[in-house]
Order: C-alpha cells, then structure tokens, then sequence
C-alpha cells in the first residue's frame, strides 16, 4: 500500500477497528498522528456488548476489563479488543503476544480472559516497549528538537509569556466570531489581519510581552495560520472534553438539523441534551459535520461517528429530535427508524420544521415572478404580498375573509366571488344560504382543520402521546396534584433496559414514599415544572433517597421538547462563516463553532491546559 502524507490528523477514526496501520502514513506524519491519538487516549465507548457463544456458553466482553488495564480499548466495529499502545508503537512481531491480534485483527476470545494478560508479557516484551516509547513521545526534554536547540530557563520563561499572549488573542477572536487573517480568511491574504493587530495591540500595552514579542527567534513567532488553528483546535478540544465530562455515564438525546453553508456544502450540526450533576437541564452543541449526502444511512453514519469521536454510543440515547424533514423522519428509511432499529430503548422524537412553509413560499414565489416577467400580473406597492391566516374572530365573516385572502394569495381554487355568502348580508342570485357556508365551513376550513390534525398526529404518534401524559405526572405544582403513581410506572415500562422487572416493584414501593414525603416537605410545596423539582432533588439530596423516581425524572427531562439549539447554530455558522469568509475548512469552522457557541465552557477552561494541549499537539521548536 503505497504511503500518504496527511494534512491534518483529526478526521482520523476513532474505532480501532476502522484505523489504518501507523505504517500505512506517511513518515512525517507517524508522530503527529500519535499525538492525536494520545490525546483522545483509548477509545472506550459505553455499549451493550453483543453476545457469543464459545461451547454452548453466552461470553461477551465485560466492562470491568477495562479495570488496571489502561490499554485495553473496545471496537463497536468489530466487536473485538485492541491495544492502544501496540497499535501507536507497535511492530510485526509475529506470533509474540498473540501478534497482531491486538492491533489490527481485534481479540474477541472472551471465554479465555487470561490472554488479555498474557498479551502484558514480561518487562521487555513488545507491548511494554510500545508502551515506554508512547510515555516518551509525550516528555518534552527527550525529544531529538530539545538536544539539538537549548533552552535556558529564561527562554523557556518568555515562550511562555509569548505563549499565554497567543492564547488571550484567540480567545478574544473566537469568543466574537471575528476573522484571523484579513477579511477573506486567506493564507495568501494581504490584510494584516486581526489577529497580528491584536497581538501587536497587546506588546503596546505590555512591556513585558512586547520585549518578549521583540526578541523572540525569527522561526517561531507563532503568528502563522497553522499555529492559529492548532490553538484553535486546542481551545475546541478541551471545549468538548468538558461538555464530555459534565455529561458523564448519563444518558442523553440528541437534537440533530442539516443546512447548507455559504459555500454550498451540506452541514450536519448535532447537539446533546441531558440533565447535569446538579439536575439542571443542559443542551450543549457537540459539533458539525460535513455531509456529502444527505441521506438517512449517511446522516446515520455521520452521528456515530461523531459520537464515537467523543466515546459516546447509541446505546445511551434515550431521545432524538429533528426537523421534520422526510429524509429525518420517514417512517421506512428515515433517520429516526434507522436509530431506532440500533438502540429500541428509545421511545420519542420530535420534529417541527418550516420546510413545507418554506416549500409554499418557493413556489409561490417562483409564480409570482413567472408571472410578472410574462405580463399577467401587475407589480406595486402593497401587491403580491406573503398573506398567513390569522387567528379567526367568532364570526363567520372574519373567517370568510381570511381564508379568501388566503386562498388568492396562494391560488388555491374557491368557488367564484360572485358567490360568496355573506352571513351579515343577504344572499346573491337566490343562492342557497347554506351553500357557501357548507362549503366553507365543511368542504375548506374542516378540510384544513383536518391537515392540521394530521400534522399533529405524525408530530405526536399514540405512543408519545401516551408518553407525555405519564410525563405530566410528575409535574409538582399545586402540591403534585397530578401526580398519579400507576401512569408514573407506566412511563417506567417505556424503558425496560433502565427499569428492569425488579426495578419496577421497588419504584412502586419509592413513589409511595416519594409523594408522601414531597407533600409534607415545605421546600417542595412552591416548585414550578419537572426541572424545578430535579434541580431541588438533588440539592436536598433527596435523589440518593429515591434513586428510581431521580432517574425517571431525568429521563423525563432528557426528552427533546424542540430543535431551536441546532437552528441557532446554523445562525452561528453563518455568521462564522460569512460571504467573507467562504474558504474555511471544514475543521477550522467547526473549532470555531464549537469555541462561539459555548463560549462559557471555553472560558472555564485555564490558559496552561490550553498551553499543555497545544504543546502536545506536535513536535514544537520550543519548550514550556
């Protein structure tokens, strides 16, 4: 296989079982590609690990194993265990530790654990090697660069100032969407850019960063554009890595759009919906993605493997929510029947979208147009104006008015004008005084009232009606006055791998207890909503004491209720990336994203773990 050089390393899989050979990139790119690695350590995704059968005997691999062995990683894939450090450092070794099973083919023995430490070996052994070889790329001063350029402790003090700068002006650029290089965002740009005005803007106002700025070696200014998106990409990082680490083992939805950018291309934005440590409801956006189809089965495989990325699964998911667009939703080949049929412990989705408005408006527009250019009709102020039906009064003459209104301004076919039964007037032409208003009443705003209807019904299937009434229970106003134990154990059955058989007989028994004491507790008695009462359960520490109740209220919670986070990254993106900016990678926008939109996330996170990400990023000229 011939041996390719790489731009940038982070498209890289995450699952073992889909990764290349390090020997499969080209040389230049081997360390770099271990640095990605390292920092995203192994890939150890939460899953219901399927079964196999050795003699008879279900086996499956084991969570525990994970315990006292930092190597061992999982692929969904391939259902099979891999060593990371083997697969970063390791060579052809043939038959030695079980060769390179733990590297490229994946162990899926589970009946015979003991080769997980077999593969171990002694002091010398290979995966040891690997090992000591991954722990020295990390450390700085063994690295060829150090021995050859020497370092005083001074210098090593003023990269750090110069450092600490570069990362305050990136901060300041990304928190407000602003553009690093000129206006074009170009590498061969000739405006001086924000990001050098502003590094030149701090030197005027620091001496001490302007002296280090003054004598700092010529080859390491760390102004071009490859330093600025390795920072970024740094800021980003330990972004997400937070989010990760706030969501935890929880359980969580997803809310998930497609739109294009300025430069036409098909981006997918996802973004994670959870109740947090303190019982607070968080929606976080997780990432973009560049979609070269928007199929269901690609969109499917584009979610997995952003979560994948940020070891999440499938089997976490507990709802989804989308647009409302066919391709999302269908029932047969949709988005939401794909995941569906991967995790059946989901049990809603929603979808409103403006796209069928949106659709009406195109192609109403596209007649208007058609007919001015033709002559057919007249333009002018106060013409072919976009009409909506408002809210009809309680006469039938308001209601004449606005559907008429209505059905000229989209041309939908009426009976003639000339007809029309005016309930304050008399009939025309000897009409029937029950046509007309049979026919608006029956055959028009019945016919709409019934489109409607349908819309709501696929919005809102039988099972998620029933869903939301169990999940109205919970609510605690009035003293929980809905509260109603045999639909709070009705929404339990809705989650059989959360509330086993077992599990159902003790929450019966914890919500006999849980109403009483919610009744006679003052601290309950003002609350307002669901998240109200999971924010106050925690911070009374009553969800240690009813443990099944907290998990059906986070569940509760954890539900999609509608997508406006992911329209509110589309606004995000376009604003990023504007008619100015149309060339930006794919990456470098999502960094950007990532860093704007949760903002205070990235501003929680300290310029030295900023600084420690970067420097591991790669092999840098100079040392902290």
């Amino acid at each position: 296989m011939d041996k390719y050089l790489i731009k940038k390393p982070q498209n890289l899989p995450s699952d073992p079982g889909l990764r290349q050979k390090i020997s499969s990139y080209h040389p230049n790119n081997h360390d770099e590609i271990r640095r990605y690695y390292l920092g995203k350590g192994p890939c150890r995704p939460p899953h219901d690990y399927p079964v196999s059968y050795f003699s008879g005997k279900p086996r499956r691999f084991r969570v525990e194993w994970y315990e006292n062995r930092n190597w061992l990683e999982y692929s969904i894939a391939k259902d099979a265990a891999f060593c990371f450090y083997c697969y970063l450092f390791g060579k052809d070794v043939g038959k030695q530790g079980g060769g390179d099973t733990f590297v490229t083919k994946g162990f899926r023995l589970w009946n015979q654990v003991g080769k997980l430490d077999s593969h171990v070996g002694g002091v010398n052994s290979a995966h040891n090697q690997a090992v000591k070889k991954s722990e020295d790329l990390q450390k700085e001063k063994q690295h060829i660069q150090s021995v050859l350029v020497k370092q005083s402790n001074q210098d090593k003090a003023n990269y750090r100032i110069q450092l600490n700068a570069i990362v305050d002006c990136v901060r300041f650029l990304l928190f407000r969407g602003l553009a690093f290089r000129g206006h074009d965002e170009s590498q061969d740009s000739s405006d001086k850019g924000n990001f050098l005005e502003l590094l030149q803007f701090l030197g005027d106002h620091n001496e001490s960063i302007n002296e280090v700025m003054q004598n700092t070696w010529k080859n390491c200014k760390l102004t071009h554009p490859d330093i600025q998106k390795d920072m970024v990409n740094a800021i980003a990082h330990e972004t997400s890595k937070a989010i990760i680490e706030d969501l935890g083992n929880g359980f969580f939805s997803i809310l998930v759009d497609e739109s294009r950018d300025i430069s036409v291309k098909e981006q997918m934005a996802l973004v994670l919906r959870y109740v947090n440590k303190q019982g607070i409801i968080i929606e976080r956006f997780l990432g973009i993605v560049h979609v070269a189809s928007t199929t269901a089965l690609s969109l499917k495989c584009a979610i997995e493997g952003l979560l994948c990325e940020h070891n999440l699964s499938l089997l976490r998911l507990r709802g989804q929510g989308y647009d409302g667009a066919s391709n999302m939703q269908g029932d047969i080949n949709g988005l939401k029947t794909l995941i569906l049929k991967k995790n059946n412990n989901l049990v809603t989705v929603v979808g409103g979208s403006c796209k069928r408005r949106d659709a009406l408006r195109d192609a109403q527009f596209a007649k208007i147009k058609e007919d001015l250019e033709n002559g057919v009709r007249r333009s002018g102020q106060g013409l072919n104006q976009e009409t909506n039906l408002k809210r009809p009064d309680d006469e039938w003459t308001s209601l004449l008015t606005e559907v008429s209104s209505f059905c000229a301004t989209y041309e939908i076919p009426i009976l003639n004008m000339d007809e029309i039964f005016v309930v304050s007037g008399r009939p025309r032409r000897n009409t029937q005084q029950n046509t007309n208003l049979h026919h608006y009443r029956v055959e028009l705003f019945y016919t709409v009232i019934d489109m409607q209807l349908q819309e709501l019904n696929n919005l809102f299937s039988e099972v998620n009606t029933d869903l939301l009434i169990c999940m109205a229970c919970l609510n605690p106003s009035n003293s929980f006055v809905a509260f109603d134990k045999e639909k709070l154990i009705h929404l339990a059955k809705f989650y059989p791998y959360d509330f086993p058989g077992t599990d159902i007989l003790a929450l019966d028994s914890q919500l006999q207890n849980f109403i009483f004491d919610m009744r006679n507790n003052d601290l309950f008695l003002e609350l307002q909503g669901v998240s109200e009462l999971a924010e106050k359960l925690v911070s009374t520490r009553k969800h240690e004491t009813y443990p099944l109740v907290y998990l059906l209220v986070k569940l509760a919670l954890t539900l999609p209720v509608a997508t406006a986070t992911v329209e509110r990254s589309f606004s995000a993106m376009k604003y990023i990336k504007n008619e100015l900016r149309n060339r930006m990678e794919d990456q470098w926008m999502n960094d950007c994203l990532v860093v704007y939109i949760e903002k205070d996330i990235a501003c929680s996170i300290d310029n030295e773990t900023i600084m420690q990400r970067f420097q591991n990023m790669k092999n840098r000229r100079r040392q902290l």
